[in-house]
């Protein structure tokens, strides 16, 4: 049985081929359930999200998996193998380590994926698929991945045009939990903004679009973390005053915040100061606003300049955290083979206690029978220390008929090894 991880992701296959092999949650719980009765394959942990299907399984080959992505999925064999990546033990759990910490993520390093691969593991455990050594490996890569997130910058700088402005807002303002931030249009990039900042903790959050059904799905979707207030586009301007942060990316061909609403918005505030944040192209605010004191405008080039050296950042960071999985990886295959020994341990001492029950059993008898006790015991001594030595002896003897020496070599030096430590005088205490 070895552990393999085995999928397609961004890099290997299409959008196209993504969707198709792609599983929502609802069906994804079914078809769980259903393998639990499976009889070669029901140790598995399925990733699925926008950018990656992977199976994570305990199977005896990589193409039972296989089989399976394409038989639930309803695709050609042929056809996925071309696209799927596969990966074995120590490669596989390199691979799931890599992409719990983000390094194999299209957007470097980006904290999402240690969330959805957590909740793919909960789910397969509800499913009762996920055996203990199974659970280990995905324990230990949460574990790597908290280390990356930690110890390395890989994660701590953004990248995106959302996190960028959730960034920003913090650095001009101190004090997060105290800020209201209203999001001009309601589309991708500003339901970025406004999830971001929602996570930071700011106390609300206005929504402005000419939709309101789209404005109320935004909200709904982060209602649970902000209090939200939608506000009909007409009523931007004299709105403005309210908050401590506008994004504004509506995709107008025509201005949407002059310069006279600022002005008078930021006289009803006193003159605090407020961040402006143009993502659209067109421009949506009025430039000449960054001439008013106490407003902070920037645009989408400022932005992107930005990412661009906080991208580079990422990617040094990113040579760390690798040398960092590395040796995590080594030190959990480490300890997998330590576990393993330990089972052929306890067989090797299990015989020894039959052994050693056998002939004391037999020595007793004979003392009982009125036989010499010295010389019982001696005859006891003698025959269960060949009866212990007696494998050891066996491996010794075939190794030195290898004809590679290395191995017998290898075993005289580490029975040296112990025999010295042995000799060895404890320290008093």
């Amino acid at each position: 049985m070895s552990f393999f991880a085995l999928g397609v992701n961004h890099q290997t296959a299409s959008v196209e081929l993504r969707e198709q092999v792609a599983f929502n949650p609802e069906r994804l719980k079914d078809l769980l359930a259903q393998q639990s009765h499976h009889q070669n394959l029901n140790d598995m942990v399925v990733v699925s999200t926008c950018n990656r299907t992977e199976v994570y399984a305990m199977a005896e080959n990589a193409d039972m998996v296989l089989h399976w992505l394409a038989q639930t999925n309803g695709i050609d064999v042929k056809q996925l193998s071309n696209h799927v990546y596969r990966y074995e033990n120590t490669d596989a759990v390199s691979h799931l380590m890599r992409v719990a910490s983000g390094l194999d993520s299209l957007m470097l390093g980006e904290p999402q994926i240690l969330g959805q691969v957590k909740t793919a593991l909960a789910l397969a455990k509800d499913a009762d698929i996920v055996s203990q050594n199974l659970s280990q490996i995905f324990e230990y890569a949460f574990y790597a991945a908290k280390r990356v997130r930690s110890e390395t910058a890989v994660g701590s700088h953004a990248v995106s045009m959302g996190y960028a402005v959730a960034q920003l807002a913090l650095q001009v303002f101190s004090k997060p939990n105290q800020l209201t931030v209203m999001v001009v249009a309601a589309g991708e990039m500003n339901s970025l903004v406004a999830k971001h900042l929602a996570e930071m903790g700011v106390a609300k959050i206005l929504i402005c679009n000419r939709s309101v059904e789209r404005a109320e799905h935004l909200a709904q979707e982060i209602a649970h973390r902000v209090e939200v207030e939608i506000i009909p586009f007409t009523e931007l301007a004299e709105n403005l005053y309210r908050a401590d942060v506008i994004s504004s990316c509506t995709g107008s061909l025509h201005q949407v915040i002059a310069y006279k609403d600022v002005k008078v918005a930021l006289k009803k505030r006193r003159y605090q100061q407020m961040l402006m944040v143009d993502l659209a192209v067109p421009r949506d605010i009025d430039p000449k606003v960054e001439s008013l004191d106490g407003v902070y405008l920037y645009g989408v080039d400022d932005l992107q300049s930005v990412i661009d050296e906080n991208l580079a950042h990422r990617r040094q960071a990113a040579v760390e955290a690798e040398v960092m999985v590395n040796q995590l990886v080594t030190q959990l295959v480490t300890h997998q083979k330590i576990h393993q020994a330990g089972s052929t341990i306890q067989q090797f001492r299990e015989h020894g206690e039959e052994q050693r029950q056998m002939e004391l059993s037999h020595a007793l008898e004979r003392i009982q029978a009125g036989e010499d006790t010295q010389e019982v015991l001696e005859d006891f001594a003698h025959r269960l220390t060949q009866k212990l030595l007696h494998p050891s002896s066996i491996l010794l003897r075939q190794a030195a008929k290898d004809e590679d020496p290395s191995h017998f070599e290898w075993l005289k030096e580490r029975i040296q090894d112990i025999f010295e430590q042995e000799r060895k005088p404890k320290s008093l205490k």
